[in-house]
């Protein structure tokens, strides 16, 4: 195990930071700052190769995630940079999170990034015993909006955990998978609301995720069960446009095949794996610079149909990897893939600095 130098270890041994305490925030993440650059390049060169693709792993707790023996080998051995927590109550989760950081202090390694799917519509699903805020798609009014983040910011701080997969950007609540999870069918609702949303959410120290690109409302078909596809134009792209300019410091990628598109044409290889969604869309004609995350890896059929697809999502463009099957695994395929490709090298370079920049801005370390 690697240990840091005291200008870093400083900053690793308080793994709570309060709001008054932190030097960078949430709103300093897309801003050049000469401070800010060197933290991370420290935090950056004291790690090993391995431990640095390591912080682009987020493994699963809680009632559908992995045991928690498991979780805490994987952060014994620093093999991941984040959990996302499922299913659970506040104690469970809070308990989980304390023992995970207590892990990280006494091996001297960086701290975990912890996640939780806490929309609306599945908050009191995520966090059981924690208040009903309603679903998402009965939020009708921005004041309404703010109190809902509001009572999840607070239940997501006081568990410890930093970034929010919310708000859905999806179109229609008729969508098998989205259902009540999407603000509705007028776009310009959805885009103001979800905007609102995500506003809200980083004003108050989270991290919102905008989901699911490039679109999984206007689709057939539940990427948990099989693939589903988007045949023709991208109808729900333009929803993300304002969210980006706005300041939304992270996005999650579908399990969308596109087909019928002569530009966006995935080749029969989801959105989440495609490189022509994540690189040449959403990066380069889109203008994102915050992080990317593909969607689990580990049980939607839409992926675990490929080989590799951990590899294929980072190669792609995805900074974070979301639950993929086998940790070890994915960090050992992307370490031989870094040995032959050198422009590949260069970009798990670049997602591990935005993942750290990420965890000091949002007060993670």
């Amino acid at each position: 195990m690697r240990y840091f130098p005291l200008l870093i270890l400083s900053a690793l041994c308080s793994l709570q930071i309060n709001a008054q305490s932190q030097k960078f925030g949430l709103q300093d993440f897309y801003t050049y700052n000469s401070e800010l650059e060197y933290t991370v390049d420290s935090i950056y060169h004291t790690l090993s190769e391995r431990q640095q693709v390591a912080q682009m792993i987020i493994s699963s707790a809680g009632e559908l995630g992995k045991p928690m023996t498991t979780v805490k080998k994987l952060t014994e051995s620093d093999a991941i940079g984040g959990v996302v927590f499922l299913k659970g109550s506040k104690k469970t989760h809070t308990e989980s999170i304390n023992t995970l950081n207590e892990i990280s202090s006494k091996n001297k390694t960086l701290p975990l990034l912890f996640s939780m799917d806490a929309e609306p519509s599945l908050f009191a699903s995520r966090i059981k015993g924690a208040k009903d805020v309603g679903k998402t798609i009965d939020i009708k009014t921005e004041a309404q909006s703010d109190a809902v983040v509001n009572t999840i910011n607070t239940e997501l701080r006081e568990i410890g955990v930093h970034h929010n997969y919310a708000p859905v950007l999806d179109i229609s609540a008729s969508n098998e998978a989205i259902k009540s999870r999407s603000y509705g069918s007028n776009k310009d609702s959805v885009i103001s609301l979800a905007n609102q949303f995500i506003k809200c959410t980083q004003e108050g120290g989270i991290i919102a995720t905008a989901k699911h690109f490039p679109g999984h409302g206007l689709v057939k078909g539940d990427t948990h069960k099989q693939s589903v596809y988007i045949d023709g134009p991208l109808q729900e792209v333009a929803n993300y446009k304002q969210i980006i300019e706005d300041g939304v410091l992270s996005i999650m990628i579908a399990h969308i095949t596109i087909q019928n598109n002569e530009k966006y044409g995935t080749d029969g290889l989801p959105s989440s794996c495609s490189r022509k969604i994540i690189t040449g869309l959403l990066k380069e004609e889109m203008g994102f610079k915050g992080v990317i995350i593909s969607d689990a890896l580990n049980i939607m059929k839409a992926v675990t149909i490929l080989d590799n697809a951990p590899l294929l999502a980072s190669k792609a463009g995805c900074d974070l990897i979301l639950m993929p099957q086998n940790e070890q695994t994915t960090i050992n395929a992307i370490l031989a893939e870094m040995k032959t490709n050198p422009a590949y090298k260069k970009q798990v370079t670049q997602s591990v600095k935005k993942v750290l920049r990420l965890k000091v801005c949002g007060g993670v370390i």
